[in-house]
């Protein structure tokens, strides 16, 4: 399918060393005279200095090159290599989109090449899993239960199952987040659980459950009762605290339809209220998506109308500085009439400068660029839609080789 670049399958043997990589559809082969004397860069360039080029290349290039010759194949995955790698500069968040409301098959987006490329996650069932991402890893949680957890690097496919967290099984709301040390590798994972108190539509039972890579154990951090609010599936973790977006359940005036707690993960007090720490959105919201840009704190959020703040009339990005919000940008409106019919919710998620917003019902993609402040339509995804009811939705992700879910920088040796 024209634009579309197949991801060959590869696997990492004992953690250590991989096989595979890219072939492209799309790539175009010149001839070369053969008759024309090459000189082998084997011959010139020693080991060290060949891993500091190949540490510069995109990601999809990485792979590539691990397919040039045993020699370079042996440098890309070797642990040294991965090590260096994990100390270079950010690669540019791609953007898987599932193509499907039931299976997880979909493709990923790299803005560099600005391509498709079509992979399989593991682990995940079905589309509609929570899902969150941080620096390499993925953290899918199931739907149903809610008590089936997975952390993997989609590059790789290493993967771990985690431990059932405590708490509820079946909570009417719960929010997903993951936190990754760049440095050391570990993780922290949050969930957000609220569930009704029954014959009580305005009190919902809260929890905070939290689960450490380092000593691979959950605990339960802070139980509380609200009145007139609940959670819902909208949370992040930035330098430290924890956000979750809260929802009105009723008496409130539109402008307090939604609003920001803050929890402080470091001292994990069990006896705050949550309450206190409330941060108002900035305007009437149709929906709210929250993600870690460079450790502060962005929202992604459908405008709402203000006579009618349940429906949208554009999109807007804020940046929280202290407990004020920033505006950073608005959707320019021929962007916002390119989705075509856009709901009331969306998707929207990012990765250092790049933020991805996507309509449920089409398969478009824009990205916004948070340093150029330019808005830019990726290249259209291969995939086409089938039927009226048809929902497309997707999650952001750093790319990264190095990156092992199993709780530290040694733990992939």
């Amino acid at each position: 399918m024209e634009g579309e670049t197949s991801w060959v399958n590869h696997c990492f043997d004992d953690r250590k060393s991989y096989t595979g990589g890219f072939s492209s559809f799309s790539e175009v082969r010149e001839e070369v005279n053969k008759e024309v004397a090459t000189v082998s860069v084997d011959s010139i360039l020693p080991n060290d200095l060949l891993e500091r080029i190949l540490a510069y290349l995109p990601i999809a290039s990485m792979l590539r090159a691990g397919l040039v010759c045993k020699r370079w194949h042996e440098i890309v995955s070797s642990k040294r290599f991965l090590w260096n790698n994990s100390h270079a500069l950010s690669q540019k968040s791609w953007y898987f989109m599932f193509t499907s409301s039931d299976d997880p098959v979909g493709y990923a987006y790299d803005p560099i090449f600005r391509k498709w490329y079509s992979i399989e996650l593991p682990c995940i069932n079905t589309s509609n899993w929570f899902v969150t991402s941080s620096s390499g890893l993925v953290c899918f949680m199931d739907s149903d239960s809610r008590s089936v957890l997975y952390v993997c690097n989609p590059i790789t496919k290493w993967f771990k199952r985690l431990e059932e967290p405590p708490g509820s099984k079946f909570s009417d709301y719960s929010a997903l987040a993951i936190s990754v040390d760049r440095m050391t590798h570990h993780y922290t994972i949050s969930i957000v659980k609220s569930k009704q108190v029954p014959g009580n539509f305005f009190q919902w039972d809260l929890s905070i459950h939290i689960y450490d890579s380092e000593t691979m154990v959950w605990v339960t951090a802070l139980t509380e009762a609200m009145t007139g609010w609940r959670a819902g599936d909208e949370s992040v973790i930035c330098d430290g605290v924890l956000y979750f977006l809260i929802y009105s359940t009723g008496g409130g005036i539109p402008e307090n339809r939604h609003g920001l707690i803050m929890y402080n993960l470091s001292s994990r007090s069990s006896h705050c209220l949550l309450i206190r720490s409330f941060i108002p959105v900035p305007c009437p919201l149709t929906c709210g998506r929250l993600m870690n840009l460079k450790g502060k704190l962005v929202m992604v959020g459908g405008i709402g109308k203000h006579d009618r703040p349940d429906i949208i009339k554009g999109i807007g990005i804020w940046v929280l500085n202290g407990k004020e919000w920033q505006e950073v940008a608005r959707m320019p409106h021929k962007f916002f009439q390119g989705f075509g019919e856009f709901d009331d919710v969306f998707a929207s998620s990012g990765t250092d400068d790049l933020i991805y917003i996507q309509s449920y019902g089409a398969p478009h993609l824009l990205g916004f660029d948070m340093n150029l402040k330019q808005w830019k339509w990726s290249q259209k995804c291969p995939v086409v839609k089938r039927f009226p009811l048809q929902l497309f939705t997707g999650f952001s992700f750093e790319p990264r080789l190095e990156i092992a879910p199993f709780g530290g920088i040694d733990k992939f040796a």
